[in-house]
């Protein structure tokens, strides 16, 4: 009888993997089509496809030069650009270059053998057998002479988009290639303490004695040394903690509050903000999302964490269509943590470099403008708005922030970090904020 506990087969993950990288290169989320391998591929498959999707460039390249017709079946060119991208870190630490943590290495000729089965499992790709075995093995044959040329194109050095490497070039002259490089390496993991249930300092001893290493951040945050899965970190089921990234954990302190206020966070999902707010003060708080099944995990998380109470609201609608939620009576603050490109959180989520398009700045940058100047009107005078995206683009942070003000005299702008980049001393995500009062 076959061991249930033995670790599924390298081809298997690969095939899984392959699936998901076809699935983003027609425009479907990363996440979404992970949710389609199976549970005990499902590990294996996300690490393989995050890796493809911080060096896609580099692949797309490759085959460019190496199969200048590509294959019409999706899943035979997501096979080959998924062992491209890994069968070139295998020949980089062949050759002891740097990689980054947790880069997936394997030898390169159990490689190539694993990917020739993965196609060999699926009917769709079953008959490109011998293309896929001779295109990896021609990369790993011109190594040498290839990967220089190749990373001459800016696409293939930056792992990015033409236009997303030219948008930040303009808006960020001096700090392009360190935003770039840190997208290329997996994002730590942070955890927020629960302040109602124990404090940061309780929290990092339990921690300690369970064996994971940790370090404070910012007001409530620790950042482990080391990811750790989630469930095995004691005080999940308790509500101790929630998993949430530095940048995102500034949003809460930064407004001022005081107990009993009506707070509105006007774009809640998935509620990491919102609880936040609710475990720092004591408040009237409603939560809108515009999403039914991602206001459902707002209510979950506040389940979890002891916060759901009467004087919590959730509300399934859109933040710019007022007259269809509002009840008239003002708020004294306002969280907005508006919809964009979310370009700060591409080490999180590597495919949304490759999803985007260069109109979506546009297009995201207007709705913004709609949802914060419906919301402007139901604040109270002195009463305050912050506004927040995951972006490091200025049209979606700092450009916004200045039309803001320019359309309403009276807003006042207020001390908040601006555009936090990649890479900042606190290792936290990319961020932009905005703090405005309302004028008498």
């Amino acid at each position: 009888m076959p061991d249930s506990t033995q670790a599924p087969a390298l081809s298997a993950q690969l095939l899984a993997a392959a699936q998901a990288v076809s699935a983003v290169l027609s425009g479907q989320s990363l996440s979404e089509a992970l949710e389609h391998a199976p549970s005990s591929l499902r590990p294996g498959a996300q690490a393989l496809s995050f890796h493809a999707m911080r060096h896609l460039g580099l692949a797309r390249a490759a085959a460019a030069v190496l199969i200048p017709r590509q294959p019409a079946e999706p899943l035979v060119r997501a096979l080959i650009l998924l062992g491209l991208c890994l069968l070139d870190a295998s020949l980089q630490h062949a050759q002891a270059e740097p990689l980054a943590h947790g880069t997936p290495v394997y030898p390169s000729h159990t490689l190539v053998h694993q990917l020739v089965e993965a196609a060999h499992a699926h009917r769709r790709s079953r008959s490109a057998k011998g293309l896929i075995n001779a295109v990896l093995r021609r990369y790993g044959r011109e190594y040498a002479t290839l990967r220089p040329r190749l990373v001459e194109q800016p696409e293939a050095r930056w792992n990015h988009p033409t236009w997303w490497i030219a948008t930040l070039q303009r808006a960020w002259p001096d700090d392009w290639m360190r935003i770039l490089q840190a997208a290329q390496q997996p994002p730590p993991m942070m955890l927020r303490v629960n302040t109602r249930a124990l404090t940061r300092e309780d929290l990092a001893q339990r921690l300690q004695l369970a064996g994971i290493s940790c370090h404070a951040v910012g007001d409530d945050g620790l950042r482990l040394d080391s990811p750790q899965p989630v469930r095995t970190i004691p005080g999940y089921e308790q509500g101790w903690w929630s998993v949430q990234d530095a940048s995102a954990q500034c949003a809460a302190p930064l407004l001022p509050l005081a107990d009993g206020q009506r707070v509105l966070d006007a774009c809640a999902a998935p509620g990491g903000k919102t609880a936040h707010l609710l475990e720092r003060h004591s408040l009237y708080l409603t939560a809108l999302d515009s999403d039914t099944s991602r206001l459902a995990r707002v209510y979950d998380t506040l389940q979890r964490l002891g916060l759901q109470s009467p004087d919590v609201t959730l509300k399934c609608a859109d933040a710019a269509d007022v007259p269809a939620w509002w009840d008239g009576q003002p708020y004294d603050a306002i969280l907005a943590d508006v919809p964009c490109t979310a370009s700060g959180i591409v080490r999180r989520h590597p495919d949304i470099r490759w999803l985007r398009r260069p109109d979506d700045l546009s297009r995201t940058a207007a709705l913004q403008t709609r949802i914060i100047d419906a919301l402007w009107p139901t604040l109270i005078p002195g009463g305050h708005l912050l506004y927040a995206t995951c972006s490091i683009f200025p049209q979606e942070g700092e450009d916004q922030a200045r039309a803001f003000l320019e359309r309403h005299p009276d807003a006042r702008h207020l001390s908040a970090p601006g555009h936090i980049l990649p890479g900042n001393p606190s290792d936290g995500d990319g961020f932009f904020y905005a703090l405005f009062a309302k004028t008498s």
